[in-house]
């Protein structure tokens, strides 16, 4: 497949080199470069970074992708023909190692349980099935600080305030791990299943809740709305998830709790009811 610049993002052709299950809702699958091109040019300073990943339909060896990728890529994509192109799904970067050059991806596995209400999506699906050797392509940053990095807090933070639910736990984790010792941060994390909690790296040791859907845990506007934050003069606040419970989360922050607008970063990584590509077609 070609590889070639989309400053400053860049199509990188990648194959499974091994997956592990983290919990019942969360698998990790690690890819390597299947060229010569490899991940070299691959650059990010992690947290929560943005990718966006195109994944073959059943029956394909690999995803079909315009074959010029260029300014053009978008709309050439758009005009394959909806069975055939390449599936595309927006996930965040969980680890980028060196020697060798290796990404980690956390995929949610939503309805891939025998019985599940709601039927998988192909991501989930494709991530429940997926063997060492499969072949993907990904379009991610060829610049370490680049705009799909949205967690920002300014340099006078002095309390750092975070919820996530599953879909956006890759992130929540990558930022806790970056928090260096002394900083103050409150977490909130939204998961499904009790065995869903992950034994965290947390380096500041920020208070971390974990709100279980299955053990009855309050919501997350509830939960938060009844938190006691520690006194703060300049908190930040990034949440990111369902878009509704998202929009709800800043309501409160900005209104009720009058955090500055400007230091609340706020992400619908989806939506209820919606498909990702349903989502695309409103602009979201």
């Amino acid at each position: 497949m070609p590889t070639a610049v989309a400053a400053p993002y860049r199509f990188f052709d990648l194959q499974v080199v091994r997956t592990r299950r983290l919990s019942p809702s969360l698998v990790r699958v690690t890819f390597a470069a299947s060229n010569r091109n490899g991940l070299q040019t691959f650059a990010s300073n992690g947290l929560d970074q943005s990718l966006s990943l195109f994944l073959p339909r059943p029956g394909q060896e690999e995803p079909v992708m315009p074959m010029e990728y260029g300014e053009g890529w978008r709309q050439a994509w758009i005009d394959t023909p909806d069975d055939v192109r390449a599936i595309m799904r927006s996930y965040t970067l969980r680890a980028l190692r060196r020697d060798p050059d290796e990404i980690d991806i956390d995929f949610v596995l939503h309805g891939t349980e025998p019985g599940a209400a709601t039927p998988a999506g192909p991501a989930s699906r494709w991530a429940a099935d997926t063997q060492p050797g499969d072949r993907v392509v990904l379009l991610g940053p060829a610049v370490a600080d680049n705009t799909a990095i949205r967690f920002r807090p300014p340099a006078d933070t002095d309390l750092i305030v975070l919820w996530a639910d599953e879909t956006a736990l890759p992130a929540a984790a990558a930022i806790l791990e970056s928090l260096p010792t002394g900083t103050r941060a409150t977490a909130w994390l939204e998961v499904p299943h009790a065995a869903d909690r992950l034994d965290l790296l947390n380096p500041a040791d920020a208070d971390i809740t974990w709100l279980v859907r299955d053990e009855g845990s309050p919501k997350a506007h509830e939960a938060i709305r009844a938190a006691q934050l520690p006194p703060a003069e300049s908190p930040y606040a990034w949440i990111a998830g369902e878009s509704g419970q998202v929009k709800a989360l800043r309501r409160h922050l900005v209104r009720e709790r009058e955090f500055d607008r400007r230091r609340v970063t706020f992400v619908g990584y989806w939506r209820r009811g919606l498909t990702e590509e349903q989502l695309r077609a409103q602009g979201e």
